[in-house]
């Protein structure tokens, strides 16, 4: 007797998430409900019927979204990212509900993301762009500076921040890192792990590569700002939460940060991921990011390469095929 297939809501995709993701539950027997709309208590409704979600960064798992999935039945919560702040951990505990992540698909893709928007700021290669299509070819504004002997900051020293460290090493830059434990195979190739107010006065760029918590909610504000070297580079290819974006508005503006790259905002469950091109942003804080010269947004693309994506799929459906089967399921997350 043929076994039903194992439902899965998935939400927030788009078309090349069902490319990859069906690919590899080719044979598997799953069977997939695409929905665009994001996770939350509007649209919660949606996975009835549904052995699991999948989820991705902006969908909201809040504790009255879990709630009612487990009310309808949902019996496991995948989350086709690394990233894991937008659950609420306690209630899924709680609720018996188990919560799975993608917790390493390409770190070098993330990595070299980062070094791209270091080059970008450094030789203002986006300004570079606009005037050559405009047929402007003087160098007045683009003057960059030597990355070798510069110092770079990495706060986190996971596997993208590690990542990112090897690449600004064979730049021939000092780097300096910050982390809850330090890497014995970076110390080993020349990385100095320092207290954080040491990096932040030290470094003269400085990156972002540790997890949003509540520890480390705003870690980048006023007072972290004002320790940093005056034209400092700050790059957050992380979590938008670990940057208090008014406050970087403000240094933007005295000079104290000399440039800016992000691949995440802390409000960008409204932006990114979709075109807005036709439409009025009415976020005046994000907006207001966008005219400065110096800086440079991306819409938390870091992650987007095809080897990303055939790993982040590849979990995914280990995972959900583990719960289907009752074996141990990998990369649990706990509150």
């Amino acid at each position: 007797m043929t076994s039903p297939p194992m439902i899965v809501a998935a939400f927030s995709t788009k078309p090349y998430d069902r490319e990859f993701l069906e690919a590899a539950a080719a044979g598997t027997g799953i069977e997939w409900r695409w929905f665009e709309s994001r996770l939350d208590a509007a649209t919660v409704r949606l996975a009835e019927g549904a052995t699991a979600v999948n989820c991705f960064v902006n969908d909201a798992l809040d504790a009255a979204v879990l709630e009612h999935l487990h009310r309808l039945g949902v019996g496991l919560v995948t989350l086709r990212c690394a990233g894991f702040n937008q659950v609420d951990l306690p209630t899924a505990a709680r609720l018996g509900l188990p919560v799975v992540r993608v917790p390493e698909y390409s770190p070098h893709a993330v990595a070299e993301h980062t070094v791209g928007l270091v080059l970008m700021l450094d030789r203002r290669l986006h300004k570079a762009f606009n005037r050559v299509r405009e047929g402007n070819f003087s160098l007045d504004g683009l003057l960059g500076f030597d990355l070798h002997g510069r110092t770079v900051g990495v706060v986190g020293t996971g596997k993208i921040g590690r990542r990112f460290a090897e690449i600004m090493l064979g730049f021939g830059c000092r780097v300096l890192a910050h982390d809850p434990q330090a890497d014995a195979a970076l110390t080993a190739r020349g990385v100095h792990f320092v207290p954080l107010d040491t990096l932040l006065a030290e470094s003269h760029i400085v990156s972002l590569h540790c997890p949003l918590m509540p520890a480390t909610h705003h870690l980048i504000d006023a007072a972290s700002i004002a320790r940093m070297k005056p034209g400092v580079m700050l790059v957050n290819t992380s979590r938008g939460g670990l940057v208090d974006t008014r406050a970087v508005i403000a240094a933007l503006k005295t000079g104290q940060i000399g440039n800016l790259g992000l691949d995440v905002y802390e409000e960008e469950g409204d932006l990114f991921f979709e075109d807005k091109s036709n439409t009025i942003i009415g976020d005046d804080v994000f907006s207001r990011l966008l005219t400065f010269p110096n800086v440079v947004v991306t819409a938390h693309q870091a992650f987007f390469t095809r080897n990303a994506l055939e790993a982040i799929a590849a979990q995914t459906v280990r995972n959900l095929v583990h719960f289907e089967r009752g074996e141990p399921l990998e990369a649990v997350v706990k509150a």
